[in-house]
């Protein structure tokens, strides 16, 4: 019941004059309009809640419930209504980032499974593992950095 979007088009067009009477659907936006028929789908949803609980009260009864939840509730129904849209889309484009996370991840858990990502895999490291000792051999060596560096402290300032 607390979802929009249950009760038929039909009947949402038929109340919009009843609790919108002064609106002129034919001037709201599209998104507008969305959310006033959410809202209007609300106040029937709410109404057959009333009458379900509260079967003793009388059409004028309901009428006078009606009319009061028309000008106290349009607002708060309003805000509902795009909260619950606004919790739809973040929850929708969670999943579609969720399901881009596991496609990606799925992708690189196949790629490393390959053979021949395997058999190029052991080159490639020892390269790495190659180059890293040559850097490294290249650095402590005493020849390569004394043309840059005098060993005497004349270059030093006091």
């Amino acid at each position: 019941m607390r979802e929009p979007g249950q009760l038929g088009e039909e009947q949402i067009n038929l109340n919009r004059a009843r609790f919108y009477p002064e609106l002129d659907w034919t001037f709201l936006k599209d998104e507008e309009r969305v959310i006033k028929d959410a809202a209007v789908e609300m106040f029937l949803k709410t109404l057959e809640l009333i009458n379900t609980f509260h079967p003793q009260l009388t059409a004028g009864q309901l009428l006078e419930v009606e009319r009061k939840m028309a000008v106290t509730k349009k607002k708060s129904f309003e805000r509902w209504v795009e909260k619950s849209f606004r919790k739809k889309i973040n929850q929708a484009s969670k999943e579609r980032n969720r399901f881009a996370r596991e496609r990606l991840i799925r992708g690189w858990k196949e790629w490393l499974t390959l053979e021949t990502t395997h058999q190029a895999f052991l080159p490639f490291a020892a390269i790495i593992v190659m180059s890293i000792f040559a850097g490294w051999s290249i650095g402590i060596s005493n020849n390569s950095c004394t043309p840059y560096f005098p060993t005497s402290e004349t270059g030093i300032l006091k």
